[in-house]
Formats: structure tokens, C-alpha cells, sequence
């Protein structure tokens, strides 16, 4: 039986999704996300402010050991120290902000790994797809271990679900 969530939050009021699949199962299989949405608010990412007045949507636990700021983005809290955001008129101004989240792609990301399915799921999974592009130069530029090196492409990553911190780099 399907599971009906409801959203009442600061961004979105009365919108509802179905859950259709079970949480975290029968992704898209050209969407292999390293992290979950509850691994990355514990390592830190978007400066803890994102989704600080949404936490009722989701589950308890992804809350637990999240590094949230409600008063506002707070970089300390990013996993690499470092601001690696656009603001949200950006987001906007370039169309990649939809209606149905309208918090962006880390949003979607959570309704879809909780088992939403969509009509924009496939334009989501490519712009995450996109972000091959800082693994490559990470791996091109980078000795492993070294978070010194891109600190800004590393913490984009990890608001993209790849896990930055144990890329290998590529040897010539």
C-alpha cells in the first residue's frame, strides 16, 4: 500500500507525494548515489541550514547527528570547512528550481531515495550525473587523502552525494 506524505514548511503548504517504492531500494540504475541523505546532514553540507524547518517530512534519524543551523548557513559545519553553495535565486534564475522542490536538487534527492518517483526524476538523476566532471579534475589534481587540495569542488560533491573523501587519483 502506497504511503501518502503531506508538506507543510516554510517553502511548500499542502503538497503531497506518494511514496511508490521502499526507501533507499529501486533507483534508477544510472543513479548510483555514494551517500544518504542522512550520511551527508551528518558529515555537513549545505552550511546546515537547508532543510532545518522540514524535518517532519523525514525520517527522525536522519536528524540525529544532522549539522543543522536554523539562524542561519553556518560553513563551520560544512564536512570540508568551506562554502560550496549558490543562493537559491541562482538556483531559480538558471531553471533548475521546479515546483515540486522547491528547495532543489538535495530535496528531490530525499523524496526519491524515501521512494517518490517523478516526472523530473530523470532530469535530476542528469545534472547529478553532471558532476562527474569535479570527480575527474579531484582525481587529475589531487594525492588521496589530501582534503586540502579543492576543498570547494570536494564539498559541491558531497551536496551531490558523491563521497569526496576517498577519491583515488588517476596516475599517468
Amino acid at each position: 500500500m502506497k504511503k501518502t506524505i503531506v508538506v507543510n514548511d516554510l517553502m511548500q503548504q499542502d503538497y503531497s507525494y506518494s511514496l511508490l517504492e521502499p526507501m533507499g531500494k529501486n533507483f534508477d540504475p544510472d543513479f548510483i548515489p555514494e551517500l544518504t541523505p542522512k550520511q551527508m546532514l551528518t558529515m555537513g553540507v549545505f552550511g546546515g541550514k537547508y532543510m532545518t524547518d522540514c524535518t517532519k517530512e523525514f525520517p527522525a534519524d536522519w536528524f540525529t547527528n544532522a549539522k543543522l543551523s536554523p539562524k542561519g548557513k553556518d560553513i563551520s559545519l560544512n564536512y570540508f570547512k568551506v562554502d560550496a553553495s549558490q543562493p537559491l535565486s541562482v538556483w531559480k534564475k538558471k531553471g533548475w528550481i521546479r515546483e515540486q522542490d522547491p528547495r532543489g536538487w538535495f530535496q528531490w534527492y530525499c523524496r526519491y531515495y524515501m521512494g517518490r518517483r517523478t516526472m523530473d526524476d530523470e532530469r535530476q538523476i542528469k545534472r547529478w550525473k553532471a558532476m562527474t566532471r569535479h570527480v575527474a579534475q579531484i582525481k587529475r589534481n589531487c594525492v588521496l587523502g589530501d582534503f586540502s587540495c579543492r576543498p570547494k569542488q570536494r564539498q559541491a560533491l558531497l551536496h551531490w552525494a558523491y563521497d569526496a573523501r576517498s577519491l583515488s587519483p588517476i596516475f599517468k
